[in-house]
C-alpha cells in the first residue's frame, strides 16, 4: 500500500495534466504558473509557444522588509511577480495553479498579482 504522501502527490500530477490540457500560454496571454513547496512559493510567467520565461519571483530571494507568515509571503510574491511582468510588457496572464487548490498560499498569491495590475 503507497503512503498518503505518494498518494498525495500522484492526485496532485493527475489534476495538473487535466489542467494544462485546457490551460496554455500564448504571446498575448502567457501562463502565469504557481510551484508550492513546502518552505517556499515559486511563480512564473512563461510563453509556451515559445518556450520562454517572461518573468520570475519568489520569496527564497532576501528582501528589505519581512512578511510574517507564508501566506504574507506569497501575496508579496504575486504583487513582485506584477511588476516584473509590467516590465516585461504583460498585462493579461492565465492563471495556472499547477494542480494545487485555490485556497492559501495560492489564492493570495493570485490576489497579490491582480493587486499589482495583472488581469486573469
Amino acid at each position: 500500500m503507497p503512503s498518503a504522501t505518494i498518494l498525495k502527490h500522484t492526485r496532485r500530477a493527475r489534476r495538473k495534466i487535466g489542467l494544462r490540457k485546457r490551460i496554455n500560454g500564448t504571446p498575448e496571454r502567457p501562463r502565469l504558473t504557481v510551484f508550492r513547496s513546502l518552505k517556499f512559493i515559486y511563480a512564473q510567467i512563461i510563453d509556451d509557444v515559445s518556450g520562454r520565461t517572461l518573468a520570475e519571483a519568489t520569496d527564497r530571494a532576501p528582501k528589505g522588509k519581512t512578511v510574517k507568515g507564508k501566506t504574507g509571503s506569497a501575496k508579496g510574491v504575486g504583487t513582485t511577480l506584477a511588476d516584473r511582468a509590467k516590465k516585461a510588457g504583460v498585462t493579461k496572464v492565465v492563471f495556472d495553479r499547477n494542480g494545487y487548490l485555490y485556497h492559501g498560499r495560492v489564492k493570495a498569491l493570485a490576489d497579490g498579482a491582480r493587486e499589482g495590475g495583472l488581469q486573469f
